[in-house]
C-alpha cells in the first residue's frame, strides 16, 4: 500500500509541474507534506536523510555570490565584449555559449557555471533582441555534457568518485573526457540543425553594438574587486578541493560570507537575499522529499535490482541496461537521489560474479550526466537555469524544454552505447 501511495503523490506531483498550472515549489513542497501525512516516512527521516542539505548550501553560497557580482555591471561587461567578439552574430554567440559552459562545467561544477553564465547570456540575448530559448536550451546541454567529463563536473561524478577509491581525477578525464567531448560535437549539429533558420541577426545595428564601451557598465568601487577577488578564490577552490580536502560546499559557503562581510556597509545584505532564487531553492527541497518517498518505499531499489534479473547476469547486457536505465530514469527523477541508491546496488553486482565493475560505473555516471537533458527536473543545473530565466521573465515551458531534451537524450545514449561496447565490452569479450 505505501509503494501505491508514494508512487502516486509523486506521478501527481509531476504531472502538475508538467502542466505548469502551480508553482512548482508548491507543487513538490506539498507532495512532502502529503508523504509525512500519510506515513512513508517521519519528519526526522525526511530533514536528516533524504533532502540533500548540502546541495541546497551550496546553490544559496553561490546565489549570493552572483547576486552581489552582478550589481558590480561585471556580468554587464562580459557580456558586451563577448557579443561584440563575435560581432552580434547569432549562430557563433550559441556556439560560444556552450563551449564556454561546457568547458567551465568541466573545471568547476555544472550548477555554479550556470549560475555565473546565465546572467550574461539573458543579458546578451536582450541587447541583440534575440530568442532566449535557443541559449538557455544550449547552456543546460552544455553543462550536463561537459560536466560528465571530469570527477568535479557533476554531483553523481563526485559521488562515484567517493564511492569507488581508485576512480581518481584522472580517471575520469581518461574515461569520460572522451565521450563527453563527442557528444559535445553531436549536440552542436543537434542544436544548430534546430536554430539555424530562426537565428538571424536581428535589426539591431552591429556598428552600434561595436561602439559600445564596455568599460562604462562596470562600477568601480570597492566591492567590484571584492567580488571579482572573492569569485577568483571561491573559483580556485573549487578547483583544488579534492586537493585542499575541503568539500564544495564548504568552499562556497564561506565565500558567499566572506562576500557578505567585505559589502556589508555598501550593499545591505538583505537586498542581496532578496535577489537568492527561493523558488528553485524549496522546490528542490521539495523534489528531495518526493524522490525520499519513492526511496523510503523500495521503489528506486527495487528498480535497480530488478537490472540483474532482467540480464540474469550477463555482463555485457548488465552494463548497457545500467547505462540506458539510469539515462532515462534520471530525466524523470533528480540524477542525484538516483546515483546515491544505485550506487549500492553495483557494488552488490560482485556478489554475482563481476569482478571488473569500472565499464558498470562508467555507464551510470554517463547514463546519470547525460540523461539529466530529458527534462527540466532531470539535473540541478537545469533546475536553476529555469529558475534564472524566470526571474529575468523568460519562463521555459517543460513540454517544450521535453521536446528537445528527450531525442538528445536518446542520441547520446546511442551514442554512449557504442562508446563502451566498442570500448570496454569488446577488449572484455576477447
Amino acid at each position: 500500500m505505501e509503494i501505491i501511495v508514494a508512487s502516486m503523490i509523486f506521478i501527481c506531483c509531476y504531472v502538475f509541474i508538467m502542466t505548469e498550472q502551480i508553482n512548482r515549489a508548491v507543487v513538490t513542497l506539498t507532495g512532502g507534506v502529503l508523504l509525512l501525512l500519510t506515513g512513508i516516512y517521519s519528519a526526522e527521516r525526511m530533514l536528516t536523510e533524504y533532502i540533500d542539505w548540502n546541495t541546497i548550501a551550496l546553490l544559496f553560497s553561490m546565489m549570493v555570490l552572483i547576486a552581489i557580482t552582478e550589481k558590480t555591471g561585471l556580468f554587464g561587461f562580459i557580456a558586451i565584449r563577448f557579443a561584440q567578439k563575435v560581432k552580434g552574430d547569432p549562430i557563433p554567440l550559441l556556439i560560444g555559449a556552450g563551449a564556454l559552459t561546457g568547458i567551465g562545467s568541466a573545471l568547476l561544477d555544472n550548477v555554479t557555471t550556470v549560475l555565473i553564465f546565465v546572467p550574461i547570456m539573458l543579458k546578451i540575448t536582450k541587447l541583440l533582441k534575440l530568442p532566449s530559448f535557443p541559449y538557455l536550451l544550449m547552456i543546460i546541454f552544455s553543462s550536463n555534457i561537459g560536466g560528465a567529463a571530469t570527477l568535479i563536473g557533476d554531483p553523481p561524478n563526485i559521488m562515484i568518485g567517493q564511492a569507488v577509491e581508485h576512480l581518481t581525477f584522472s580517471s575520469f578525464l581518461i574515461h569520460m573526457a572522451p565521450i563527453a567531448i563527442i557528444m559535445f560535437g553531436v549536440m552542436l549539429l543537434f542544436v544548430w540543425a534546430l536554430f539555424r533558420k530562426s537565428l538571424r541577426r536581428t535589426k539591431f545595428d552591429v556598428k552600434e553594438l561595436l561602439a559600445i564601451d564596455a568599460q562604462t557598465y562596470l562600477h568601480r568601487t570597492p566591492m567590484l574587486y571584492q567580488a571579482i577577488t572573492v569569485l577568483l578564490l571561491t573559483i580556485t577552490g573549487f578547483l583544488l578541493h579534492a586537493f585542499l580536502y575541503v568539500e564544495l560546499t564548504t568552499v562556497a559557503l564561506s565565500g558567499a560570507v566572506l562576500l557578505l562581510l567585505l559589502t556589508e556597509k555598501e550593499l545591505a545584505s538583505e537586498k542581496i537575499f532578496e535577489k537568492v532564487e527561493w523558488v528553485t531553492l524549496f522546490f528542490f527541497i521539495g523534489l528531495f522529499t518526493l524522490v525520499g518517498g519513492l526511496e523510503e518505499v523500495g521503489v528506486i531499489d527495487e528498480i535497480a535490482r530488478a537490472i540483474i534479473v532482467i540480464t540474469d547476469g550477463d555482463y555485457v547486457q548488465t552494463v548497457i541496461l545500467i547505462l540506458w536505465v539510469s539515462g532515462l530514469l534520471s530525466g524523470i527523477v533528480d540524477n542525484i537521489p538516483f546515483v546515491a541508491a544505485m550506487i549500492p546496488v553495483v557494488q552488490e553486482f560482485e556478489s554475482y560474479g563481476m569482478v571488473y565493475l569500472d565499464p558498470v560505473w562508467w555507464a551510470l555516471a554517463l547514463g546519470a550526466c547525460l540523461g539529466g537533458n530529458a527534462t527540466l527536473i532531470g539535473a540541478s543545473a537545469n533546475v536553476v537555469v529555469t529558475g534564472l530565466a524566470e526571474g529575468a521573465h523568460e519562463k521555459i515551458s517543460f513540454i517544450r524544454f521535453m521536446l528537445y531534451g528527450f531525442p538528445l537524450v536518446i542520441i547520446s545514449l546511442v551514442v554512449s552505447t557504442i562508446y563502451i561496447y566498442f570500448r570496454y565490452l569488446v577488449p572484455y569479450i576477447g
